[in-house]
């Protein structure tokens, strides 16, 4: 079966059906590795069938989207007043700690605990990391060259999904103002990393 030929519209079906059921979103190359692996198909001709699917749900209630780990299909956000009605459970809330914790990792990531707190000006929880992390919005991804040795945490696919954008770079800017009040802190010769 290695090397067999599917036709354009096939090859659509296929795709379009592998994003529909997966439980996750599917990346290009886990489509042409895994879902395509049997067929000899190019990138080319899965860049084109991602399009030609995006195109034929461009007028649909239901969308084909890129995001931080791949392609999936979601609702329209034009439409959740109405499907928001389907689920008896509300969206968890978030505290606005835990949100301002998220933004500082997003935005200035890799950044250590005390980094976070100084910018925020008081303690941040060990739950709202905890939190973070089980959600796998946030991961360690190294660890700070100070005494003490603090992890440094950055955020993760998960996080893009979630939040449905491709990349960091698709985050809303931060005003300047804010942007230079966060440098002026982070750069405050005074902050020292506790040691642990």
């Amino acid at each position: 079966m290695v090397g067999r030929r599917v036709s354009d519209e096939q090859l659509i079906e296929i795709i379009e059906a592998a994003i529909f059921v997966a439980d996750k979103p599917l990346s290009k190359r886990h489509l042409k590795d895994v879902v395509l692996a049997d067929l000899a198909i190019s990138m080319v001709r899965i860049n084109d069938a991602i399009t030609a699917i995006q195109t034929h749900f461009q007028t649909r209630g239901i969308r084909l989207v890129e995001v931080g780990s791949g392609y999936r299909f979601q609702a329209c956000s034009s439409l959740s007043p109405w499907l928001s009605n389907l689920w008896q459970e509300r969206a968890p809330k978030y505290s606005r700690a835990l949100l301002e914790t998220l933004s500082l990792i997003a935005y200035r990531q890799p950044i250590t605990r005390a980094e976070i707190e100084q910018v925020r000006g008081v303690t941040t929880g060990s739950n709202i990391i905890k939190t973070l992390l089980e959600r796998e919005w946030i991961k360690v991804v190294g660890h700070k060259e100070v005494p003490g040795k603090p992890a440094l945490y950055a955020t993760t696919k998960q996080f893009l999904d979630y939040f449905s954008i491709t990349g960091l770079d698709n985050l809303p800017a931060l005003p300047e103002q804010q942007q230079s009040k966060i440098n002026q802190l982070l750069s405050d010769p005074s902050v020292r990393e506790p040691s642990e």
